[in-house]
């Protein structure tokens, strides 16, 4: 077996370590790669990071980044078979592995998606509404988003190399942040292998992504308050972090996901010969086996009504027994190695703890059939399931996480007792509820909610399409209160924005508009000859606005519109009742008319460079329109984006007012225009 030397990435060149310290394969014992990151200028790193990675994105747009981080995925998916072949020596399977590998890139899909459709083309986010500040309205308000002048440290566990790696690395480069990154070392070997092919792209600017392959040396003393730390493992690591004199001392952002005491509870109405009570018992084998349990999601509490405790006992028990463990590379595996020999020494102390307040009911410590040669020297348990019949004395449970292929079932006297079990944990990662009971499910979130990140509903409705307990996904977030750190990662945009600094700006609408490239309240407006639809995003300039003619509405207009939609709601068509009404008095124009006769008011018919009108937000209808009022348009010319070559997009500032100088309406109009 040829033994891979794993390097540093630092200052732009491969770093090779003086000072190696192995790597054992899960599977037999033998070497497989040599490790370290003696000799590394961990200051020079991060000056290198902030001054040439962090400026050359800063100097690019969102969609930019976002197109940068989809070319890393497309990338990684490409060199996919190479990296599963090297992941096999963590003791993963190759269906362990796609959780990993595409799962991880399809982690900076998602993010670089999210940011092409929710995030401006440009480099500010505007968060929430503009805020008038004085009576003219002379002076403002309005909070913001802009990228950090610091660099995103990563520190990463060990199970998910790469998955770990990219959910962290996407939202970090969106936001303008270089990263560093620090894997586990006993995976390190595949990080390493994950990080070349995306240097090998030549996309990523000088200094964007380093890499540790080892110790992180004195690399915290140099953090500042414009930096990041983001750290995924064990809960005393974290609270050594979260110590370091200079992460206190700057306050330095610090994310933490780390040890989780899941759990998945049984609803009352799930009887054994249902659906869902054969979903509880999938559901929780799958999350024992997959990843041989190495899973920060992963159940480790099962909680059960009381009178259900040997029934769900004897249903998980055989299908754990059906689950074939040994060599990942073998087709009919199921479940791996943990990933070292030390792992599983771990896991073995800290069941034999639990086993003091809880019986083994499936599984040995000691005894296993592991299916393929050669396997003496490798990390490989069998499932352990445990049944604590005393669940508030089994304390062990509640406060230790044995972090491999273990679980224990638990009895639950009522709704109420579930809820406190599952918070008996002090805070987790993810709570499942396998329950056809709408009832049942509203209760759980309300008494279990705020001691959980995140919370699967899970039934005969949605299981063919449900991800399952254990998959946190990009678009939503991930992390937890309490014990699990209180950290959120991913969530698409949100994650973003975590990233950020959020600012309150205070000015002139004018001043504030020019900062965020966006037409806002209270901005001057510019008018021409040429009407706004008659220019290209090129040559138009935000603030453009285009002033229409009035138009009348009269009774006829209203009812030809009723008879024409087959709109005859009891405001446009009944006066007796329209009039008795608080809100409007008397019959009053649908809102849809007065949206088409604005369209009719403000569009310029002829083919241009407007190619098509692709929605509308943010509508209000501010003021009834009666018959014998009249009606005129303030288009405006709001932002503007660049979707690709051919188009972009323009969101509009559509004011409609009376012949009182009253608000009607208001909305944003979207089109694609040429650019």
């Amino acid at each position: 077996m040829v033994v891979r030397t794993v390097e540093s990435f630092a200052e732009g060149k491969w770093f090779r370590s003086t000072r190696l310290s192995p790597i054992e394969s899960a599977i037999n014992g033998e070497i497989v790669a040599e490790t370290g990151s003696d000799g590394l200028d961990f200051g020079a790193m991060v000056s290198y990071a902030r001054n040439s990675g962090g400026a050359a994105l800063r100097a690019m747009t969102f969609h930019q980044r976002a197109n940068l981080v989809k070319a890393l995925g497309q990338a990684i998916g490409e060199h996919k078979e190479k990296l599963y072949e090297m992941s096999f020596d963590t003791g993963a399977t190759r269906a362990d592995s796609w959780i990993d590998i595409e799962g991880g890139a399809g982690t900076l899909f998602s993010a670089s998606n999210k940011a092409k459709r929710e995030l401006p083309n440009s480099n500010i986010i505007i968060d929430g509404e503009f805020e008038s500040l004085s009576k003219s309205g002379s002076f403002a308000g309005l909070h913001i988003y802009s990228s950090k002048q610091g660099v995103a440290v990563h520190i990463n566990a060990y199970n998910f190399p790469i998955w770990g790696m990219l959910e962290k690395i996407g939202p970090s480069l969106i936001a303008g942040l270089p990263v560093i990154v620090k894997p586990a070392q006993q995976t390190g070997y595949i990080a390493e292998a994950a990080v070349r092919i995306m240097l090998e792209t030549g996309l990523l600017p000088d200094g964007a992504l380093q890499l540790i392959s080892g110790s992180t040396g004195d690399l915290l003393d140099h953090l500042t308050g414009q930096d990041s730390v983001a750290f995924t493992g064990s809960a005393a690591t974290s609270e050594k972090l979260q110590q370091h004199p200079a992460i206190a001392r700057e306050a330095v952002l610090f994310n933490a996901e780390r040890d989780s005491l899941n759990a998945s509870i049984l609803g009352p109405d799930a009887v054994g010969g249902t659906p869902e009570f054969d979903l509880f018992v999938k559901e929780v084998a799958k999350e024992m086996t997959v990843k041989a349990g190495q899973k920060c999601t992963a159940i480790r509490r099962a909680l059960v009504p009381a009178d259900r405790m040997d029934e769900v006992q004897d249903a998980l028990s055989r299908r754990l027994a059906a689950t074939i463990v040994g060599d990942p590379r073998r087709d009919d595996v199921r479940m791996g190695a943990l990933v070292s020999r030390g792992q599983r020494a771990d896991v073995l102390g800290k069941v034999a703890l639990q086993a003091k307040v809880a019986d083994i009911v499936f599984g040995s410590l000691d005894e296993a059939n592991f299916q393929g040669d050669g396997l003496d020297k490798g990390a490989f348990l069998s499932p352990l399931l445990l049944r604590a019949d005393d669940p508030w004395k089994a304390s062990a449970i509640h406060e230790m996480e044995a972090f491999g292929p273990v679980a224990t079932l638990m009895p639950y006297k009522d709704v109420d007792d579930a809820i406190a079990l599952a918070n008996f944990g002090q805070g987790s990662l993810a709570l499942s509820v396998v329950s056809h009971d709408n009832e049942v499910v509203r209760q759980i979130v309300s008494g279990a909610g705020s001691f959980h990140g995140r919370m699967v509903f899970i039934n005969r409705d949605c299981a063919k399409e449900s991800t399952g307990h254990g998959s946190p996904l990009p678009v939503l977030v991930h992390g937890g209160p309490g014990r699990a750190g209180g950290g959120e990662e991913q969530g698409g945009v949100r994650a973003v924005k975590h990233a950020m600094q959020r600012s309150a700006l205070q000015g002139t609408p004018d001043m504030l508009a020019a900062i965020v490239g966006e037409y806002l309240p209270g901005t001057t407006q510019t008018t021409g000859d040429v009407h706004p639809f008659r220019k290209k995003m090129s040559e138009l300039e935000i603030g453009y606005t285009f002033n229409s003619a009035w138009r009348t509405v009269t009774l006829e207009d209203i009812e030809h519109f009723a008879h024409f939609t087959g709109d005859t709601f009891y405001a446009h068509m009944d006066e007796v009742a329209a009039a008795a009404s608080p809100i409007f008095g008397g019959r009053v124009a649908h809102g849809y008319l007065i949206l088409s006769f604005a369209a009719g008011l403000f569009v310029d018919p002829a083919p241009g460079p407007v190619l098509a009108n692709f929605g509308l937000e943010r509508l209000r209808f501010v003021k009834p329109l009666k018959p014998g009022d009249s009606m005129k348009v303030a288009l405006t010319a709001k932002s503007k984006s660049l979707r690709n070559a051919e188009m972009g997009e323009v969101r509009w500032s559509v004011l409609v007012t009376n012949q009182d100088d009253d608000v009607v309406a208001t909305y944003d109009l979207l089109t694609m225009n040429t650019p």
